[in-house]
């Protein structure tokens, strides 16, 4: 039992930096997405939001949070 905790707290360990290196690459989509979308303003608004939250979060290291978020955002942009 005890090498199966272990495991999984291991595997927990390892899969938070993988989520913090992906918020970065999230933000640049988005940034890239609002360049050329033809979404309307109010759901450009929506988008700013979830961006917005997404960033404080990765930064507050709450990376979980923020990729839920970006991806949000990502969805609203049609990608």
């Amino acid at each position: 039992m005890k090498k199966i905790v272990i495991a999984l707290a291991m595997t927990v360990g390892l899969a938070s930096p993988a989520f913090a290196n992906q918020c970065p690459t999230l933000l640049i989509k988005i940034d890239e997405a609002l360049k050329v979308t033809t979404v309307d303003e109010a759901t450009k608004t929506q988008v700013m939001e979830l961006y917005t939250k997404g960033k404080t979060e990765h930064e507050a290291g709450e990376h979980d949070a923020s990729v839920t978020d970006l991806n949000a955002a990502l969805k609203l942009l049609g990608m």
